[in-house]
C-alpha cells in the first residue's frame, strides 16, 4: 500500500505533553512545613502515624497538601497514607476546597459511665451555647477517666466532672494544654530499692528462675485475656531473635481507668518491670503503645524514658514510645501491632500468633501495663505478694475500677475473689437514694448482670458460666434508676463506632444490632441469630464479645425490651 503523503492526516504532537506529572502537585511551601516538622526524624514506614501526629498537632488538621508533601518525604503514595490517617479518629483529613476544622476542638465522652453522668445533656448545652465556627463540639468514646464523669476533653486539657461553667472558663484562660499531675519520678524511684533487681538480674540473673516465679505468683494478663504472663516468656523465646516487647497501653474498654491510675503515680513500677520482662525475653527492643487519650501519661514517660537513658539504665532508642490516634480496636494485639508499624489497626488473621510472628515479623512478646507494673514488684517481693491473697478461693489481687452509682469511684485493689457487693462496700456503697439493679463486671464486653447474682467472684473463670467475663475489671454500677434496656444500646452503639470494619459479621452485624435495639420491642430471635452469627464467625474478640450485652439484657431484664 503506498504511503498516505496527504496534508493534514497526520499531525505533530509537538507541544501537546503534559508539563507535570499526573495527581496532586506537590506544594513547595508545604514540603518545606513538613520537612522542618520531621527534621531529622527517620522517615521510616512505621514512623508513619508519628508524622502524622506532629502534622495534625501544628496545623489542627491533615491538609491534602500537607500529604502529598508527606508522601515525597516518606516515597509513599498518597493512597496509603490517606488510608491510614482516615482509620484514626483523632486525624482531621481535609480535601481540597473543604474547610479546615475550627481550632479548638472539645470531646465530650459518652460512654456508659459518663452516660449516667448526664453527658449527652452536656453536650447539647455546649453546642448550643458555643459558636461553632470558633468551638467544635464533638462526641468521643470513653476517656479512661470514668471515675470523674461525665468528662470531656478541651484540647488535651481534660475537665473532670464537666459542665459548662467549666468549659468557658477553661476557654476564657486559655487553658487547652495537658496538666500533668505529681508523681513518682526516677531519683525517688531509686532511692527506694528501684532498678537494684534489673540490674542484679542484668549481672547474673536466670530468666528460667524470674519466669517461674512470676509462674508460682499466679499472674495472668490484666488488659483482659488473662493469660498466664510468664508462660508467654516461654514461647516468645523458643523462637529465634531478633525479639521485641510491645506494651499495650491502649487501654480503651469503656470503664477501664488502672493503667493510667498506675503510670500517673509510678511509672517506674510499669518501666522496670518491661525492662524485666525485655531481658528476659531478650528483647531488641520495647515498644509502648499508649493511647491518645492519656497526654499527660504519653508526657510523663517521654520525660522518664529520657531520664533513664540518661541514667543510662538502658541505652538510647531502646525503649519506642508510639502514640495511638483514637481506634479502641489497637486494643486487640494484633492490631496494635498493625498500627506500631505504622498501618491501620486491623487484626491479623492468626496463627501465627505475635509470639512467633509480630512486630516487622519477628517474635514479640506483648504484655498489658499493670501487668508489667505487678512484674517488678513481684521480682522485688517474692510471689507470696500476689499468691498469699486468698478470697472465696480465689488466689491474687485485682485492681477494679469502678464508676457508676457509687460514692467514691476509683481504682480499688482487693482480693480477686471479690464480689461485686464487696467492690461497691469498697467504693463507698451506693449514691444515696439509689439501690444496686445491676452491674458491668469487666467493660461493654462482659455485658450486664443483675444485682441477684451479687455473690459471684470477680474472678477470671468465675463469670464465663453466666455468659460474662472479668475482662479488665471495668465495673460500672447501675441502680434502680437506670435503665439495662439503655445501658447496653449504649454499649452496642460504641461497639458500632469502634469496629475496624475488616469482617462484614462485626461490621454489619453491630449497625444491624443498634437498630434492633432501638425498636420500641426488641425482636429477639432475630437479634439471637444475629448475635449466633457474630460470635461465630468475627475476626477478633470486638465482633466475638460485642452481642453479650444483648444476650444478657433479653436473659435478665426481659420486661424492659
Amino acid at each position: 500500500m503506498a504511503l498516505d503523503t496527504r496534508k493534514g492526516v497526520w499531525k505533530s504532537g509537538k507541544g501537546k505533553g503534559r508539563h507535570t506529572p499526573k495527581g496532586r502537585q506537590l506544594d513547595d511551601a508545604a514540603w518545606d512545613e513538613v520537612k522542618a516538622l520531621l527534621g531529622n526524624a527517620p522517615r521510616r514506614r512505621d514512623l508513619l502515624i508519628e508524622h502524622l501526629h506532629k502534622i495534625q498537632d501544628s496545623y489542627g488538621c491533615l491538609s491534602a497538601a500537607h500529604i502529598r508533601a508527606l508522601a515525597e518525604e516518606m516515597r509513599m503514595s498518597m493512597a496509603e497514607i490517606y488510608e491510614v490517617a482516615t482509620f484514626y479518629a483523632h486525624f482531621d483529613v481535609v480535601k481540597e476546597g473543604e474547610v479546615a476544622p475550627p481550632a479548638l476542638t472539645i470531646r465530650v465522652c459518652d460512654s456508659l459511665s459518663c452516660e449516667l453522668a448526664g453527658a449527652q445533656q452536656l453536650k447539647a448545652a455546649l453546642e448550643d451555647g458555643l459558636d461553632a465556627a470558633e468551638v467544635r463540639v464533638l462526641r468521643a468514646p470513653c476517656m479512661g477517666r470514668c471515675d470523674t464523669a461525665p468528662v470531656l476533653e478541651i484540647g488535651h486539657n481534660h475537665i473532670d466532672n464537666a459542665t459548662v461553667d467549666k468549659v468557658h472558663a477553661a476557654i476564657s484562660a486559655d487553658d487547652t494544654h495537658v496538666h500533668i499531675p505529681d508523681y513518682q519520678a526516677l531519683r525517688e524511684y531509686s532511692s527506694g530499692g528501684g532498678y537494684e533487681a534489673l540490674t542484679r538480674l542484668r549481672e547474673s540473673g536466670d530468666w528460667r528462675e524470674v519466669q517461674q516465679t512470676i509462674l508460682d505468683s499466679g499472674l495472668r494478663g490484666l488488659g483482659g485475656a488473662g493469660f498466664p504472663s510468664g508462660t508467654k516468656w516461654g514461647f516468645v523465646r523458643a523462637n529465634e531473635g531478633p525479639r521485641y516487647l510491645a506494651v499495650n497501653g491502649d487501654e480503651g474498654e469503656p470503664g477501664t481507668f488502672k493503667d493510667r491510675f498506675y503510670l500517673e503515680r509510678e511509672p517506674h513500677a510499669f518501666l522496670e518491670g518491661m525492662l524485666i520482662a525485655a531481658w528476659a525475653v531478650d528483647a531488641e527492643t520495647c515498644f509502648i503503645y499508649m493511647r491518645d487519650e492519656y497526654p499527660a501519661v504519653l508526657e510523663i514517660l517521654r520525660c522518664e524514658i529520657k531520664a533513664l537513658e540518661d541514667a543510662g539504665h538502658v541505652d538510647k532508642g531502646y525503649i519506642e514510645l508510639r502514640r495511638g490516634a483514637g481506634a479502641y480496636i489497637c486494643g486487640e494485639e494484633s492490631a496494635m501491632i498493625e498500627s506500631i508499624e505504622g498501618k491501620r489497626g486491623e487484626p491479623r488473621h492468626r496463627p501465627p500468633f505475635v509470639a512467633q510472628v509480630g512486630l516487622f515479623g519477628r517474635p514479640t512478646l506483648v504484655h498489658n501495663v499493670e501487668t508489667l507494673h505487678w512484674v517488678s514488684k513481684i521480682v522485688r517481693n517474692g510471689p507470696e505478694l500476689l499468691n498469699s491473697v486468698e478470697k472465696n478461693g480465689r488466689k491474687g489481687l485485682r485492681s477494679y475500677s469502678v464508676s457508676g452509682r457509687v460514692n467514691n469511684p476509683g481504682v480499688h485493689l482487693l482480693p480477686a475473689g471479690s464480689t461485686i457487693l464487696d467492690v461497691i462496700d469498697a467504693a463507698g456503697g451506693m449514691l444515696e437514694g439509689h439501690a444496686l439493679k445491676a452491674y458491668q463486671p469487666g467493660g461493654p464486653s462482659s455485658g450486664i448482670l443483675p444485682a441477684h447474682m451479687g455473690d459471684i467472684p470477680l474472678d477470671f473463670d468465675t463469670l464465663q458460666p453466666h455468659g460474662s467475663f472479668i475482662g479488665s475489671a471495668a465495673v460500672v454500677v447501675l441502680s434502680n434508676q437506670d435503665s439495662a434496656r439503655d445501658a447496653a444500646l449504649n454499649m452496642l452503639r460504641f461497639f458500632e463506632d469502634e469496629s475496624c470494619g475488616q469482617c462484614t459479621p462485626c461490621r454489619v452485624g453491630c449497625e444491624k444490632a443498634v437498630k434492633l435495639m432501638q425498636a420500641e420491642k426488641w425482636d429477639q430471635t432475630l437479634l439471637e441469630e444475629l448475635s449466633v452469627a457474630m460470635v461465630d464467625t468475627s475476626i477478633c474478640g470486638l465482633g466475638q464479645a460485642a452481642p453479650n450485652p444483648i444476650r444478657l439484657t433479653m436473659k435478665h431484664f426481659p420486661d424492659e425490651i
